[in-house]
C-alpha cells in the first residue's frame, strides 16, 4: 500500500534532482522517454482500469468483480448503492418470475449506465482540454520558454496539481497504476524543473513547486480511499479519469516525434510501453 503513495511521489523528486544535478541536454532521449511513459499508461487504463468500469455494469453492478481490488468499505458502499438503485427491479423480478420484461428492462438500464461511463470518460477529455488552456500542455511535456520568469506560474501550478490530483485517484484501488503513473510523472519533471531553470525562475519557487506536485497524486489517492463521497462514486470518478488519461497519454505518443515523421527509436519505445504495460 505504501508504493502507491511513494512512487509517484519520489518518480517527481527523482526527475526533479536529475534535472538539478545533470541537466540533461538530449532531447531525443527525454522525447523517447515520454513516447514509453505514453504508451505504458495508455496501456495500463485501457487494459486494466478501462474494463473493470465497464465489468461492474455489464455483470449487472455485482461488485464481487472488483472484490479483490477494492477495501471492504468501498465494497459494503457499492453494494449499498446496487441495491438501493434496483430494488424496484429486483420486486418486479421477484413477482414475475424473471419475466421477459424484467430481462429487458435490466438490458436496457445496464446499457444506460454503461452509455453513462462513457460519457464521464468524455467528460474526462473535455475537461483535459480546458485544463491544458491553462497549463499550455505541461503535462505532456509541451512546454517552451519564451520570457524570464519573475513570480510563480500560479495558473500553470493550479492546473498540473489538479491534473495530478484526479490522476490519484483510482490508484487507491490500482496499485498497478501507481507505476504508471509514476513513470509518466518522471519525465514531465525533468522537463518542468529543465523549463523553471532556463526561464530564471527562482529555484525556491521551482522547489517548492516540484513538491507540491509530488504531492498531489498521493493525496488524490488518500482521499479516494477515505473520504466518503468520492467512494460512493468510485465508478464515475474512474470515468472520468480514465477520459483525462486517455487524452493525456495518447497526445504523449503522437507529439513525442518531430514532424510526424516515422521514428523508428520512438516506435520501439511505445511497443516496449505497449509489452510492460500489458504484462504487468
Amino acid at each position: 500500500m505504501k508504493a502507491t503513495y511513494l512512487l509517484p511521489f519520489l518518480a517527481v523528486l527523482l526527475g526533479y534532482f536529475l534535472a538539478i544535478i545533470v541537466k540533461p541536454a538530449k532531447k531525443k532521449t527525454i522525447k523517447l522517454l515520454l513516447a514509453f511513459s505514453g504508451s505504458f499508461l495508455l496501456t495500463m487504463t485501457v487494459s486494466h482500469l478501462l474494463p473493470e468500469v465497464y465489468a461492474y455494469v455489464i455483470e449487472g453492478n455485482n461488485t464481487e468483480i472488483i472484490a479483490e481490488k477494492v477495501d471492504d468499505s468501498m465494497v459494503q458502499r457499492l453494494n449499498d448503492n446496487h441495491h438501493e438503485d434496483h430494488a424496484h427491479d429486483s420486486h418486479d423480478h421477484h413477482n414475475h418470475n424473471h419475466s421477459e420484461a424484467d430481462s429487458s428492462n435490466q438490458h436496457n438500464h445496464d446499457h444506460g449506465a454503461m452509455k453513462e461511463i462513457g460519457l464521464f470518460i468524455m467528460l474526462g477529455i473535455v475537461f483535459q482540454i480546458i485544463l491544458e488552456y491553462f497549463s499550455k500542455g505541461a503535462e505532456h511535456g509541451h512546454v517552451h520558454v519564451h520570457e524570464k520568469m519573475t513570480s510563480m506560474p500560479w495558473l500553470l501550478f493550479g492546473s498540473l496539481c489538479l491534473h495530478a490530483l484526479f490522476e490519484g485517484m483510482p490508484v487507491s484501488q490500482h496499485t498497478h497504476l501507481a507505476w504508471a503513473i509514476a513513470i509518466h510523472h518522471f519525465p514531465i519533471a525533468i522537463i518542468l524543473t529543465l523549463f523553471f531553470l532556463q526561464a530564471e525562475l527562482n529555484k525556491k519557487f521551482v522547489f517548492m513547486f516540484m513538491i507540491v506536485f509530488a504531492l498531489m497524486t498521493p493525496l488524490g489517492t488518500y482521499l479516494s480511499s477515505n473520504l466518503s463521497f468520492l467512494i460512493d462514486y468510485y465508478v464515475p470518478i474512474s470515468a472520468f479519469v480514465i477520459g483525462i488519461l486517455f487524452h493525456i497519454s495518447s497526445t504523449i505518443i503522437f507529439e513525442s516525434s518531430e514532424g510526424h515523421k516515422f521514428n523508428l527509436a520512438k516506435l520501439l519505445a511505445i511497443v516496449i510501453g505497449i509489452a510492460f504495460g500489458f504484462f504487468v
